[in-house]
This record gives C-alpha cells, structure tokens and sequence, in this order.
C-alpha cells in the first residue's frame, strides 16, 4: 500500500505544478473575456464541488490521498481518487 500511495504522491505532485501553469493561463483568458464557464468537471465526474480553476481539485484529490494514507486500505476509496488523478491529468494536458 505504501508504494501505491508514494505514486499517487508524485502523481499530484506533476499535477499541482501543472495545475498552477493552468490556472496562470484561465486567469489570463478570463482577463481576455473568454473563459465564462461554471466549472472545470460536470458534477457526475466525482468532485463533490464545482470551481473553476485547478488547484481545489488539486487539493481534493491530495486529501483523498492523505485519508487513503491514514485511514487504512479503502479500495472503492482508492478507485475514486485514482479516477479523480486521472481526469485531472486528461484535463491539464489540454492546456500544454
């Protein structure tokens, strides 16, 4: 379990620097005019909240892994955060 959660650590780690350029780069395009969305992710893609920049989800899916890491082995709790992970990483390589 360690190592599974060492990697999903250095996952959001890549995520959370990407995540910063990303949000760099919508807070531009909204001083443009453009960006006028609700949020990043509909609600049935597991966030229970809607933003719309990147680092709240970054931190969601950092406290997902931090309960996975203190709470004990949760499988249904880890298919939810890799799936959060995985969403987060499809979304931010748009903005390359």
């Amino acid at each position: 379990m360690d190592s599974i959660i060492e990697q999903l650590n250095a996952n959001l780690k890549v995520v959370y620097r990407q995540s910063l350029d990303a949000d760099k780069k919508l807070d531009e395009l909204q001083q443009q005019g453009h960006g006028k969305f609700k949020s990043l992710f509909p609600a049935e893609a597991g966030f229970g909240f809607e933003a719309k920049r990147f680092k709240p989800y970054v931190l969601d899916v950092a406290a997902d892994v931090e309960s996975l890491s203190s709470d004990g082995f949760n499988e249904e709790k880890l298919k939810t955060t890799v799936l959060k992970l995985q969403q987060l990483l499809q979304l931010l390589a748009t903005f390359k």
